[in-house]
């Protein structure tokens, strides 16, 4: 069973076929499973349950296999009378509607596990935005349980209401910056996470809810331990969890409704399975998963601006204002205001520029803070007197 290659649905339901027993687990010991293989954690080493074996799968296929065997398990759950592969892609063309053209090209196709295939590859593998796909990746497919969580509430009411995702990711949003702001100590990356999470979110809209509205949102059990789950995922930005972090967690289940021994043993899992796996993570190899971002990220900055520099600078050359900004930007730090004007007058100008204007992609904007950094070094250095250049 190959999840790049064609077919690999259809081979893969024949050899569950052979050891369907997890379809038969309780709800609860399936999520734990999901989480236990690291589904629920955006970064797959196992395939949850075993149901299949796997040799040389990437990271990416375990992903997709895991996706597929979830959705599978939540169809079978639901005694629905429509074939799995139909009930599935009915409920991606929905998804479809609530995210205009976001599976645009495939849908008008016949119902078939062939079409699912394109759907899930393109479900956990954003490549029409490849900032986020290369940089925002984990995150990301941490966030797909929201898909099983959605398909849960479609197969209950043969449809999915555009306000349950939009307010579960609402809430997502409102709890991981509350964990964040429980910190006993913050540093310069924290703000920068929780951007990361936003430009991840398929449909919430960035209106910031409050604490108690994003815990009314949370009804079941599923979405409570997610929620769990996620909010200890956030903690270990910094690989700890301190006392302050763990008293909001346990006032979060407190507040969910559910007993603290659950909060006690997703903090042992998350410990557990970043310690065990942290040679792996790429994000964790780094000191801080969002300095992983932006080291990441320069390398392609610097040569988008580099092979841009000479119509760049015929454009900064209209704008005044701007060139002093860049200028007193590489001798002090501009105050909030000053680098706002910058950015809106930077994504202004890069309207012009077809090459740049990836830079006004969702999640582009976390990248302005390292374009600002590097054009005064690649421009004339009548930006920086005091530049010497290297020979």
């Amino acid at each position: 069973m190959n999840p790049s290659g064609n077919g690999w649905i259809k081979k893969l339901l024949k050899e569950v076929a052979k050891n369907n027993s997890f379809l038969n687990l309780e709800n609860d010991t399936f999520y734990r499973a999901l989480r236990d293989c690291g589904f629920i954690y955006g970064s797959n080493f196992d395939i949850v349950c075993n149901v299949v074996k796997h040799k040389d799968l990437t990271e990416e296929e375990l992903c997709k296999t895991n996706l597929l065997l979830a959705l599978l398990y939540t169809h079978s759950n639901a005694n629905s009378d429509i074939p799995f592969a139909e009930s599935a892609v009915n409920f991606y063309t929905e998804i479809n509607e609530l995210k205009t053209s976001y599976f645009l090209g495939f849908l008008g196709e016949k119902k078939s596990n062939e079409q699912l295939e394109k759907i899930i590859q393109k479900r956990v593998q954003i490549d029409d935005n490849f900032i986020t796909k290369n940089f925002n990746y984990f995150i990301i497919n941490a966030l797909l349980y929201i898909d099983i969580l959605a398909y849960q509430e479609y197969l209950k009411n043969n449809s999915i209401s555009v306000d349950y995702i939009k307010n579960l990711e609402a809430s997502i949003e409102t709890i991981s910056i509350n964990v964040l702001d429980s910190k006993e100590s913050k540093n310069k990356y924290d703000d920068s996470l929780i951007k990361l999470f936003e430009a991840s979110l398929r449909f919430h809209s960035h209106e910031t809810i409050s604490y108690p509205e994003a815990i009314s949102n949370i009804n079941n059990d599923l979405e409570k331990y997610y929620i769990l789950d996620l909010a200890c995922m956030a903690t270990w930005s910094d690989k700890t969890i301190d006392k302050n972090e763990k008293l909001f967690l346990i006032q979060l289940s407190t507040d969910l409704q559910i007993d603290t021994s659950n909060i006690n043993e997703s903090i042992k899992t998350v410990n557990a399975f970043y310690t065990t796996h942290k040679d792996q993570i790429a994000l964790l190899n780094s000191n801080n998963m969002v300095q992983s971002f932006y080291k990441n990220s320069s390398k392609m900055v610097k040569k988008l601006i580099t092979r841009n520099s000479k119509r760049l600078y015929n454009e900064l050359k209209g704008s005044k204002e701007l060139m002093v900004l860049l200028t007193q930007s590489t001798t002090r730090d501009l105050t909030n205001e000053e680098q706002k004007k910058v950015q809106e007058q930077l994504l202004d100008i890069f309207k012009s520029i077809p090459s740049l204007a990836i830079f006004m992609l969702p999640g582009g904007a976390l990248l302005l803070p390292l374009v600002v950094k590097f054009i005064p070094k690649l421009l004339p250095s009548a930006f920086d007197e005091n530049r010497i250049d290297e020979e």
